[in-house]
């Protein structure tokens, strides 16, 4: 038996999948086109917003990657966005080069020197 014409299910033009991987690279084409990120920081910028910065370091520079910098990251996103929101100056500017200091003393460590 066919249960699903059993349901009562409301109708509707949208897919039944978001097809994310083909769909995202036209979201950023649009928002690239429409230059929206430097729009957003104009705007606050006209309003004369306070600025909130928020200092990232570098994503890894002092070991191997691990699951708590993917939880760094992802709260000083939610950070910068919420101060955004809150009507600050919030624009995200990401951590800096360390020149190559950390592959240099690992490849030191390495070799026994």
């Amino acid at each position: 038996m066919d249960y699903s014409k059993t349901l009562r299910l409301p109708q509707t033009e949208f897919p039944m999948r978001g097809n994310l991987p083909q769909k995202e690279p036209q979201f950023v084409d649009l928002w690239q086109d429409k230059d929206l990120y430097n729009k957003r920081i104009e705007k606050r910028k006209k309003e004369g917003a306070p600025r909130f910065v928020l200092h990232d370091g570098p994503p890894y520079a002092n070991g191997k990657i691990h699951i708590g910098h993917a939880l760094n990251k992802t709260l000083k996103d939610i950070i910068v966005r919420y101060k955004y929101m809150a009507g600050y100056m919030a624009n995200y500017v990401p951590g800096w080069d360390t020149h190559g200091l950390p592959i240099e003393y690992a490849v030191l460590k390495d070799s026994g020197e």
